[in-house]
C-alpha cells in the first residue's frame, strides 16, 4: 500500500522526538572526549561498533570536512577537536542543537546547516575535501540521489566515508524476532512508508519513531560508483547486542569511496 507521509518531514520530526527520548545516536559527547580529540586521541563510528580506520581520514589538520545527515553531537565534535574545518548538515533542529551544544560548551567553530541529505545545492562544487556520513540514507527514499550530491561537492582526490545497512535487516517479521526466530516476511524493494499496512506501520507511528527505507547493495555500492567514485576501502559491522541478526550476520558496511583527481 501507499502513504501520503512525507519522507524527510516525517523523518525530521520524529529524529526530534529521538533528541528529547535520549536515543543512543542523540547522546553529545563529554568534555574529557574532546579533550582527548585535542592531543590526537580520538575515534569514531560510521556503524554502531567499529571504529573507523585513522588511515581513511588521512590528515585531519585542516581538512574542509562535511558532516552528511551527521549531527547529534557526536562526531562532528570530534572530527572539529582533531583539527578538522567542520560543517554538519542534517534534516533535523534538534539534531544539529546537539552539536551546537558541544561546539559552545568546548569553544568549537562548527557550521551547522539544515537540510536534505538528497540536495546539497547550498553548497557549491567541491567545497569539501572529506565527507563523513555515518549510518542514515535509511532514512531517505532514494540514496542515488545522495551519491551524486556527495560527488559534486567533494574535490578531486577527496574521500567519502560512508556507513550503511545490508537490506536484509528490514526484511525479517518483527513479531518474531523478539522471540528469537527469524522469518522472512517482506520482499525487496522494502519500505516502512509503502511495504506496510496501516496497522503494521503503527507499530512505529504510534511511538513517533523514524520510519525507514532498506535500499539495496546494487544502489549502495552500485550506486557509489555510479557516481564517479572508487572504492578503496570496505568493512562490515555488526549491530547492537540484543539484535537476533547480529548472531548470525554482520549487517552493518562501511566504504571508503574516492573521487578520482581526473575523471
Amino acid at each position: 500500500m501507499t502513504t501520503e507521509l512525507d519522507v524527510r518531514t516525517y523523518n525530521r520530526e520524529a529524529w526530534n522526538r529521538e533528541v528529547a527520548r535520549g536515543n543512543r545516536w542523540t547522546r553529545p559527547v563529554g568534555p574529557e572526549v574532546i579533550a582527548a580529540a585535542r592531543r590526537g586521541e580520538w575515534g569514531v563510528v560510521l556503524t554502531p561498533r567499529k571504529p573507523v580506520p585513522r588511515e581513511w581520514f588521512g590528515e585531519l589538520k585542516g581538512k574542509e570536512l562535511l558532516g552528511l545527515a551527521s549531527a547529534g553531537g557526536q562526531q562532528g565534535p570530534v572530527l572539529a577537536a582533531a583539527g578538522a574545518r567542520v560543517t554538519i548538515f542534517d534534516n533535523s533542529p534538534a539534531q544539529l542543537g546537539q552539536d551546537r551544544l558541544v561546539a559552545e560548551r568546548e569553544g568549537l567553530s562548527i557550521r551547522l546547516v539544515e537540510g536534505d541529505m538528497r540536495d546539497l545545492s547550498v553548497f557549491p562544487d567541491e567545497s569539501f575535501d572529506l565527507i563523513f556520513h555515518p549510518c542514515s540514507n535509511c532514512f531517505v527514499d532514494d540514496v542515488r540521489r545522495v551519491w551524486r550530491e556527495a560527488y559534486r561537492v567533494l574535490r578531486p582526490g577527496g574521500a567519502m566515508l560512508s556507513g550503511f545497512c545490508n537490506p536484509i535487516m528490514f526484511l525479517f517479521d518483527p513479531d518474531l524476532e523478539p522471540k528469537g526466530i527469524l522469518q522472512l516476511k517482506y520482499r525487496m524493494p522494502y519500505s516502512d512508508f509503502a511495504s506496510l499496512t496501516e496497522q503494521e506501520r503503527r507499530r512505529y507511528t504510534d511511538k513517533g519513531e523514524p520510519l525507514c527505507i532498506a535500499h539495496s547493495l546494487e544502489d549502495q555500492i552500485g550506486g557509489q560508483l555510479a557516481a564517479g567514485f572508487l572504492l578503496a576501502g570496505f568493512y562490515e559491522d555488526k549491530h547492537v547486542e540484543e539484535d537476533r541478526l547480529s548472531e548470525y550476520l554482520p549487517a552493518l558496511c562501511a566504504t571508503r569511496a574516492v573521487k578520482p583527481s581526473t575523471r
